[in-house]
């Protein structure tokens, strides 16, 4: 039989913590593109990228050739090209929002007034 002859050995803790940390990996990247977009997490994937790449260089003393600096330095340009353009847009949504708020209760203010004007008027025809 295959399993006498085998040297496999299940290593259960082995097995069950692999289990939970991607259970936990799965749940995070469902909590993340839920809350802000799948572009959101493709750029959190570069910069891990940049993380597992700073860490080969400095400790196990990987290569990077001035190639793998250009290719690095282009994808830098591209998250912070998109951190910016998001951040402009947040802002330009408050602004509208802000904007909206203030229409709003210039609606309210003015219909007060119309209807203190019109009162005032009845007023004056029924006196």
């Amino acid at each position: 039989m295959l399993k006498d002859t085998s040297s496999f050995h299940l290593d259960w803790l082995i097995f069950g913590t692999n289990s939970l940390s991607a259970f936990a990996l799965n749940l995070a990247v469902f909590l993340l593109v839920g809350k802000t977009s799948a572009l959101t997490m493709n750029v959190a994937g570069v910069v891990k990228d940049w993380l597992l790449i700073a860490f080969s260089w400095s400790v196990i003393k990987d290569t990077v050739t001035p190639v793998n600096l250009v290719g690095y330095g282009l994808a830098f340009l591209g998250v912070a090209y998109y951190n910016h353009a998001k951040l402009q847009a947040l802002k330009a949504n408050e602004a509208q929002k802000k904007a909206a708020q203030a229409s709003d209760e210039e609606a309210v203010r003015l219909l007060e007034e119309r209807k203190g004007e019109n009162g005032f008027k009845k007023n004056e025809s029924q006196g």
